[in-house]
């Protein structure tokens, strides 16, 4: 077998462990016109799973980078349709919050998500919708991320996906 045969194994063995892996999540947007806009609904203590369009109050609250190249994943969607501001990389802005989640570890993403809950707090006439923030491009697990929003969970004004439910104790 040649090394253009190996690539080409190679890189069919890639492409079907991508789809594997990438339908085992759901995505955090679609194009837009394949879906009504959804919101929040004020009851519901959950994020909805395709964001695409957002209420006046509402702000999409996504994992970035520290340079705030929002070049992929939840990050390209809030530069795109929400605000999020290019060479930002943290922070409110438009309908969107930026967290940067691809500098390090978890520890190092933490500091981000109390500044985070503590904006929340101060304006609690907005409503947060969080993505799976450092769980797509960054590699994190549910596990590890949810945790950091625990200070949140009592906050009416912040929605979570619902797989963070079982780490916050909101099922």
């Amino acid at each position: 077998m040649g090394f253009f045969d190996r690539f080409r194994k190679k890189k069919k063995a890639d492409d079907n462990k991508a789809a594997t892996s990438a339908s085992q999540h759901k995505p955090l947007v679609r194009p837009v016109g394949q879906l009504e806009p959804v919101g929040a609904s004020s009851d519901s203590r959950f994020s909805p799973d395709f964001i695409n369009a957002l209420k006046e109050n509402e702000v999409f609250v996504f994992g970035s980078n520290l340079s705030g190249m929002h070049g992929g994943g939840a990050a390209r969607a809030a530069h795109k349709r929400f605000g999020a501001v290019w060479g930002k990389g943290d922070g409110h802005y438009g309908q969107s919050y930026a967290i940067p989640t691809m500098q390090g570890g978890v520890e190092t993403i933490k500091p981000y998500v109390d500044k985070f809950v503590a904006y929340a707090k101060e304006h609690p006439e907005l409503t947060f919708l969080v993505t799976r923030i450092g769980c797509g491009i960054a590699g994190f697990d549910d596990s590890e991320i949810a945790p950091l929003f625990a200070d949140a969970a009592n906050l009416d004004n912040v929605k979570f996906p619902k797989s963070f439910a079982k780490y916050l104790n909101l099922e």
